[in-house]
């Protein structure tokens, strides 16, 4: 394989970094940021300026062994009619606490499992969103989709209140991985519900996969990519495995035996992504692929390629409200994270407060990293005029920059206008992020590089 040497030399199969879909990462949030921080950024937004919206739904009627998630099982509505009705409530903090005006660019419901909702639960959220938050002239909807649990009746609804995009999870089609990770879903019902969404009227769709899972060989892995490519999505995320069976417990139930190793790993992203972008679809960032006329190629070929919770985005709005347990919120100042279990979320909703519990106000040296770390994740490159034209202590992090080339060598070069990682070096792209990151000696478990 090409370079695989120098791969295996500059770390790629030893390290484990953050995915950087913040920063700081979320392991540098602190309790002193909370509801207080939380209602003052909330209080100072430009209402002029749309904001994002990111509803988490944390709630399967299958929890899959695989996922790391802050998920729950239940065989019943109840607690979901219960959950919703703290959501709503949380929705009139909102309301009382937002400038008037305010409105929603884009719209987000992951989870958990969103399609647990059955039509009517469905409109009621979104009635109730829309009412304290309503959308904005282009307003986008997303929604994640579990094919084996949602019906042409849920599709339809979902339809009606608003959703343009879905996001389908896939994972992988092959049986004896399906049967590993704790998620059975035949190809036959994913086709059938990608049949129902386009029947629908949503143009865009987004599948899921994930590289490193148990029982994985390239040829199994390419039967699942053929599957893929016969659905048609329009985005693809290629998610690499994350084994943390200390954070997420049900891991425990993976056999880690079966993983394959930091190499083969890397031989199955390498497998897919030459799959992919061979028919026609686009690189984006380290681990996403589009069609040419999709929206994020578009971000990514003028510049407005970002990062943000979901990974990357196409997204032109500066503020994300997230909304209900463990849900996580950007803004000008800093971030702030609601009680992660469910029933403290409920509590501190029930007790009339926002559910702000952790969070990170933002300096002037998080915003220049954040910058440097969003342009080497989004571009592969970085911009020192741009950098110099937007921060004033940009000069601050040269050391950082020889050190990095003096390190990678040919993988990260100097340029007219700055330094950018080789087509070569694009796997190290993360680790080399890190050397920007001023948080990297916290002690976290975080996913392989590879």
């Amino acid at each position: 394989m090409d370079n695989l040497s120098d791969l295996r030399r500059l770390g790629l199969f030893d390290a484990r970094v953050p995915r950087y879909t913040s920063y700081p990462p979320a392991t540098a949030f602190n309790p002193q940021t909370g509801a207080q921080f939380q209602t003052n950024c909330l209080k100072a937004l430009d209402p002029a300026k749309p904001v994002s919206v990111y509803i988490h739904i944390p709630f399967c009627e299958r929890l899959c062994w695989f996922c790391a998630c802050r998920t729950q099982g239940t065989s019943t509505l109840k607690p979901v009619v219960n959950y919703l009705a703290s959501v709503k409530a949380e929705l009139a903090l909102l309301r009382d606490t937002l400038p008037a005006g305010v409105q929603m660019g884009q719209l987000h419901w992951g989870g958990g499992t969103p399609t647990i909702l059955p039509p009517d639960l469905i409109k009621e959220l979104a009635d109730a969103i829309k009412a304290v938050i309503p959308p904005a002239p282009d307003f986008s909807f997303s929604v994640e989709i579990d094919p084996t649990l949602v019906d042409a009746a849920k599709i339809d609804m979902l339809a009606q209140v608003g959703m343009t995009r879905a996001s389908i999870g896939i994972q992988d089609f092959a049986p004896q991985v399906q049967d590993a990770i704790g998620r059975q879903q035949s190809f036959a019902a994913t086709k059938a519900c990608v049949t129902m969404l386009r029947d629908a009227g949503i143009t865009s769709l987004n599948a899921d996969l994930v590289y490193g899972l148990p029982h994985q060989t390239p040829a199994k892995f390419a039967d699942t990519i053929a599957k893929v490519r016969v659905l048609n999505p329009d985005r693809i995320a290629l998610f690499g495995y994350a084994h943390v069976p200390t954070f997420s417990k049900r891991q425990k139930l993976i056999p880690e035996a079966a993983l394959p190793d930091e190499e083969a790993r890397y031989a199955l992203a390498r497998q897919a992504a030459l799959a992919f972008t061979g028919t026609g679809y686009q690189p984006i960032g380290i681990d996403h692929f589009a069609k040419p006329g999709d929206s994020l190629t578009r971000a990514r070929d003028t510049g407005h390629l970002r990062r943000n919770f979901q990974g990357y985005t196409d997204d032109t709005c500066q503020t994300l409200i997230g909304i209900g347990a463990s849900s996580i919120s950007q803004f000008a100042e800093g971030y702030v994270q609601n009680a992660s279990a469910t029933a403290a979320y409920m509590d501190r909703i029930g007790a009339g407060t926002l559910a702000g519990h952790r969070g990170y106000t933002l300096t002037a040296d998080d915003r220049l990293r954040g910058d440097v770390i969003n342009m080497l994740m989004c571009d592969f490159a970085i911009d020192t005029d741009a950098l110099a034209s937007r921060h004033p202590d940009a000069n601050s992090l040269n050391a950082i920059h020889d050190a990095i080339s003096a390190e990678f060598g040919d993988m990260f070069r100097r340029t007219a206008n700055g330094l950018k990682i080789t087509k070569a070096g694009r796997p190290l792209t993360r680790i080399i992020a890190q050397r920007y990151d001023a948080f990297s000696d916290i002690a976290a478990q975080y996913s392989q590089a590879s």
